[in-house]
């Protein structure tokens, strides 16, 4: 049937995923590095998510497509552990058919909508572990500048010259128990978070970093959410903006706070 769809322009978007928390339905996914739609049955086309696209790839379009069904969301959303939050197209009253009675389950705290990363959940802490040596006492903070937010540190700060920087998520620090010894250790740092921030200043402000300080490496430290992807993007290009050659490593934490990627 032809109908009005998302379209996300393969040659604009840099997946930076923060359309991805947009679509309540779970219909968009980040596919090495891009943006896509991952069935076009799952896609309301009322484009919740064209205002969050910094690069002006999605737009809505008529076209050939499977009908939205509203069933397939749900168990879409089911097998990712979301809860629908009701803003597809029976919500919106956009005039789809009516999806099949699905089969009462007992009632659930709201959820955020499509986003495995703003899943609400809940998980006993890690018990020590018997045989590591107990800490004697507080440990010394590793943390040798101030400020640290990407948007606030200036580009030509002392503690740059000829660092090694880490680049950091903020969720990180509070998921990943050793932050300081493990990462922080001897490195200058910046945090942001792509998806609550302009991603597009990120980039601005790393590339100036990277022109004029004579950063040595880079580790970016990102959790293992989609649109946390949005960080190393921003660091990737604006090592390329810069014209500089310096080695980047890439490092994902899960949310239970362990290297999933090194």
């Amino acid at each position: 049937m032809i109908r009005k769809i998302v379209h996300i322009d393969q040659e604009k978007c840099d997946g930076c995923g923060l359309c991805v928390p947009s679509c309540a339905e779970g219909a968009i996914k980040i596919v090495d590095g891009k943006a896509q739609i991952a069935a076009d049955n799952l896609c309301d086309g009322l484009g919740a998510c064209l205002g969050d696209c910094p690069q002006d790839a999605i737009t809505i379009i008529e076209r050939d497509a499977d009908e939205f069904d509203e069933a397939a969301v749900e168990q879409h959303l089911q097998a990712q552990g979301v809860a629908h939050g009701g803003h597809g197209a029976a919500a919106h009253g956009h005039g789809h058919q009516a999806a099949a009675p699905v089969e009462a389950k007992p009632a659930q705290p709201a959820q955020h909508g499509g986003c495995p990363g703003s899943r609400a959940m809940s998980f006993a802490p890690k018990t020590p572990d018997a045989e590591a040596p107990a800490a004697t006492g507080p440990q010394p903070s590793q943390l040798a500048q101030w400020p640290v937010q990407l948007h606030l540190v200036p580009v030509t700060a002392p503690y740059f010259r000829d660092a090694d920087l880490l680049i950091t998520a903020d969720c990180v620090p509070f998921a990943y128990a050793d932050y300081h010894r493990d990462f922080l250790a001897g490195k200058a740092v910046v945090i942001g978070c792509p998806k609550l921030d302009d991603n597009g200043a990120y980039t601005q402000k790393l590339t100036e970093l990277f022109r004029v300080s004579g950063i040595k490496s880079i580790t970016v430290l990102r959790m293992e959410v989609p649109c946390c992807g949005g960080i190393v993007m921003a660091a990737r290009q604006a090592l390329a903006a810069s014209g500089m050659e310096i080695p980047l490593r890439e490092v994902t934490i899960s949310i239970r706070g362990e290297v999933v990627e090194r």
